[in-house]
């Protein structure tokens, strides 16, 4: 592809939430049901003791399940609080965890902050994605939260973007701040990146 003809970050995101919204609400919770059954399968995860994962909304690979089953076999799940700043705080999850959509509709959960650094504690990080490339460059909503706390993490730390299907491999346009995962997870099949 020509240089002149590579979509851009915003273009690729118009792109996939538009397909996003396309797809049908049981589509979408078939989908979200093999991705949460594929994340728990995953060696990784599965023996994890602390997992950072993300309350989804809108058309989201949907977490919620996934997150109230590791909890259920003895996980520690911490989820993100978005700062004003536009980074990410975090908190435990729990059965008294209130959640309440922000300005931006995401899922902002109740609880003592834990600060900046606690992602650095997770055995296993899942993040969102709109798309991954074939390197493990992930797309996301353009606010660069993720990869400012990505960037906390201890090197080879697992870090997995649930996705549907067709959303990976992408050309994804990388930045100086953009930060890989090592993994995807579709409802098809989990791809790992060296």
């Amino acid at each position: 592809m020509a240089p002149s003809t590579i979509p851009t970050k915003a273009d690729l995101r118009a792109r996939a939430l538009a397909a996003r919204r396309a797809m049908t609400v049981a589509a979408r919770e078939v989908a979200g049901v093999a991705i949460s059954r594929a994340v728990l399968e995953a060696p990784e995860v599965s023996t994890a003791r602390s997992v950072a994962a993300y309350l989804s909304f809108g058309t989201e690979p949907a977490t919620q399940h996934l997150v109230e089953d590791m909890r259920s076999r003895g996980v520690r799940v911490l989820v993100p609080v978005l700062r004003s700043d536009l980074d990410l705080d975090w908190t435990e999850y729990g059965d008294k965890t209130g959640n309440a959509q922000d300005a931006r509709s995401w899922s902002t959960p109740s609880g003592p902050r834990l600060g900046l650094d606690a992602i650095a504690g997770a055995d296993v990080v899942l993040v969102p994605a709109l798309a991954v490339d074939g390197r493990g460059m992930r797309l996301g909503r353009g606010g660069g939260s993720y990869d400012r706390a990505l960037a906390r993490l201890p090197h080879a730390r697992p870090v997995f973007a649930l996705l549907y299907d067709g959303e990976c491999p992408v050309v994804v346009p990388v930045e100086p701040h953009d930060r890989p995962v090592t993994a995807v997870v579709t409802p098809r099949e989990v791809l790992r990146f060296a």
